[in-house]
This record gives C-alpha cells, structure tokens and sequence, in this order.
C-alpha cells in the first residue's frame, strides 16, 4: 500500500525536472505515478475529471471508517456522488455563500477580536484560529458554536491537530504499508486511531442531543437534514446511516477547520516578515471600509492590494503539497504516457504552486503576482490550493469567504509583530497539512 506520508518523498519535483511532468516512482512492488506542474496537473484533475476522480484503498483509512467507504475523502461511486451533492445542497440552504453566512463569519470576527485583545502579551494564534474557523463550519454542521474557554471542544480541537500531524509521520506510513503487523505494534498510529475514535465519539453525543426535538419539517441543520434524510433511504446503499452521519461530520468538520485556519496562521507570519504588505494592507482597508464596520464580500473587489495578499499567502503556504491519491478508472494517456485502469496516481499541488512557467518569481513572497498593471486583481488560473475538478474540495467557497473577512477583520482592529530578533520560520512541519513550527506573535490595538 501507498504510504500517508508521502510529503517526505521530497525528489518529486527534481525528478520531474529529470524524467518530465508525469513519472512513475515503485515503493516495493507497487508503482505511483506522480503528476507534476499546471499543464499536466489540469489535464488530468479537470480535463479528464470523470477518469481521475475515484480514491485507492488505504489501510490507513479503511480503518478510520471500519472499512465502510463513508465520509467524503475516501468514499467512490455513487455514495461518494450522492453523499456530496447531498452536503452541498444542504449547506447552502443553512447559508453557505450567502449574506447569512457572511454575518455568521463577522460575529465570529467580533469574539476572535475580543480574545485577542484579551492578551496583554504574546500569544499563540493557532488555537484561537482553530476556534475560531470551527465555529463557522460547527455552526452550519451542529446548529451551536463552541466558547473558547469551553475546555472539551479545545480538547478535541488539539486531537485533531495532533492526528494530522501523525498521518504525516512513518508511523502512518508503516501502517499503510504493513497494517497486519502494525496493527499489533505500539506506536503513534495507534494515538491517530484513538484521536479520531474520541472526535467521533464527540460527534455521536452531538447527534444524540438533536433527535429529542426534531422537527421533520424544520432542520436546524446538517445533522437534523441528514437524520431526516435517512428516513427516505432506509434500504439503499448512499451511505444515509448513522455511523456514515458521524464521519461525514468528521469530514466536514476537519475540512472546514485545518485549511483555513493554517492559512490564517501562514498570513501572519507572511505579514509580520513583510511589515510594509502590513502596513498596505491596513492603508487599503483604511481607506476603503475605515473603523466603523466591519467588512463583508462587497468590499473584496474595492480591495485589490489585500485581495492579492490573500492569494498570494495561499500560493505561497503550500499547505497541502500534495492532492489525495487518484485511482484511475479507465485506460488513458497522459502527457503522452499510457495510463491503464486502476493505476495510483499522485497529483503534485506544490509543483503547480511554484510552477516557474507559471509564476514570475514562484520562491519569493510576491503579491503582485496577483495584480495586473494598473493595480487590480487578477485571477491566475494555476492557484489551485484546493485541488481541482470533481475532488475539489468541497468547501472551497466557504474558506474562501472566511479567509478575506477573518483577515480584514484582524488586520482592520489589529497590527501584529514579535520582538526584535525573533525569527519566524516559513520551512513549516509537514503532516496531512504543512502547518507553521508553533509562534508566538503580539497584538497592538490599532
């Protein structure tokens, strides 16, 4: 089996420099073809999507969902085809994209801005963002946002960062690679395992707390919509039961957190090693919105400069270097190669991010990557930190949306530093995600 971990294969992009964009790596007796820069990446995830949409096996994941196929990551077929539609038309009728959704965010702003302020000193950013961001996805998935002082949800909060970070270790890598002999060692597999058994758990206990007074006609949110759904699907196989309801959840739960979180941790760093993009940025805001509010979606496109700071800290960050595996589900060729049926495929998100024939300067921090020549945004086609085609992630239109009003929000009531010569590192710590080394920044009330 393919280990997790396979941001610690770190040739992929000299050995596409060598052999070309699409190469095949064997580990043992089974061969991964790696898929490297925008043109070949495109070409497989969107051009050919109905072809390289499906998932491998994992032993690590099997295990994670008992071996059911539930959940949205790993699931195939048709559940995986029903289960998503399902998500999506749910969540945009509890708000998802629209201006609900937006004042959900900015009262979320409001307690992230008050905890920060609450700070005399430094203070570590990746818990209350963690807190922060979870909210908004707890909100649309349990009806409820949690306190930050609310010590259980912090406790599962710190189990899911631990369990990302230990998929990116060789003990998730022996795992997939030798499950029957693992699962009978001790290791820190065995703490990833127990992680997610306690978040769902949590979950579960949450689902309980819904059925009491459930009201068919009346679903407050994604669990209630779910619960009422599986009454229509008693006897099909879409996945409309009650353990595949709490690794959804899961999912959803983990998506909606990790990504835009880390992101907002990698903006400050960004913003605090380049003081002067700070200071643009909150000139930008200044001008546009001022104190007396906060922002909403209408002022992004009267925000070029901080738009492109965003996307640019999106390139930049890499927070997932590599996409989930693909399993090819019919002969095809790519890049000029034969692909047959069933092959293992690794699309290379880091070599599309730092693509040198699609970026000016793709190792250097440099907004106006993102600005044409008069000042105003400009999309780039080749930014493609939440993967593509029909994997994209699922909620990429709600992170997008947290990102510009959380870190408006922040940078229009705040400047953040650190001491003078403390050093923030930008190498990052690679697991599921490649998050900051842990920092601690100041805030000054602007």
């Amino acid at each position: 089996m393919f280990s997790t971990c396979l941001h610690r294969f770190p040739p992929g992009t000299l050995l596409a420099g060598i052999y070309g964009n699409v190469f095949s790596f064997r580990f043992g007796s089974n061969k991964l073809v790696f898929v490297c820069g925008y043109k070949m990446v495109k070409e497989a995830l969107v051009n050919q999507a109905d072809i390289f949409a499906e998932r491998p096996f994992n032993p690590v994941f099997d295990r994670i969902y008992s071996g059911t196929g539930g959940g949205f990551f790993t699931s195939n077929g048709e559940k995986w085809k029903k289960q998503r539609h399902f998500a999506l038309s749910t969540l945009k009728s509890f708000g998802l994209g629209k201006s609900t959704m937006e004042q959900c965010i900015c009262e979320e702003i409001q307690y992230l801005q008050d905890e920060i302020q609450s700070h005399k000193g430094s203070f570590t950013p990746a818990g209350l963002f963690n807190n922060a961001v979870s909210n908004i996805i707890c909100q649309l998935v349990m009806g409820k946002r949690f306190d930050y002082s609310d010590n259980k949800f912090q406790t599962i909060l710190c189990l899911l960062s631990e369990t990302l970070y230990i998929e990116g270790t060789i003990w998730a890598q022996l795992y997939g690679s030798f499950p029957w002999l693992m699962k009978h060692l001790p290791g820190l597999h065995n703490k990833m395992f127990k992680n997610l058994e306690t978040v769902l758990e949590f979950i579960a206990e949450e689902v309980e707390k819904h059925k009491p007074d459930l009201d068919p006609s009346n679903p407050r949110d994604y669990i209630d919509a779910f619960i009422i759904e599986m009454q229509n699907h008693k006897d099909s196989d879409a996945g409309f039961d009650e353990t595949n309801l709490a690794y959804c959840s899961m999912d959803l739960f983990l998506a909606g957190t990790e990504t835009t979180s880390t992101t907002l941790q990698w903006a400050l760093i960004y913003l605090i090693k380049h003081p002067e993009v700070q200071e643009k940025v909150q000139a930008e805001i200044d001008r546009v919105i001022g104190q007396s509010r906060l922002p909403t979606m209408a002022d992004r496109a009267n925000l070029p400069y901080t738009d492109a700071v965003i996307h640019e800290i999106q390139r930049i960050a890499n927070i997932i270097p590599l996409n989930g595996l693909r399993l090819t589900s019919r002969d095809t060729t790519l890049g000029g190669y034969f692909i047959p049926k069933g092959t293992t495929i690794m699309p290379m998100l880091h070599s599309v991010l730092f693509d040198k024939t699609q970026w000016e300067t793709p190792d250097t921090f440099n907004p106006g990557h993102f600005l044409d020549k008069d000042g105003k945004f400009m999309k780039r086609d080749a930014l493609l930190p939440f993967s593509a085609g029909k994997r994209v992630c699922l909620g990429e239109g709600l992170a997008k949306m947290e990102l510009f009003l959380f870190l408006v929000g922040l940078m229009q009531k705040f400047s953040f530093y650190v001491p003078a010569g403390v050093k923030l590192r930008t190498d990052g710590v690679s697991g599921a995600t490649r998050v900051p080394h842990p920092f601690e920044v100041h805030a000054k009330v602007r």
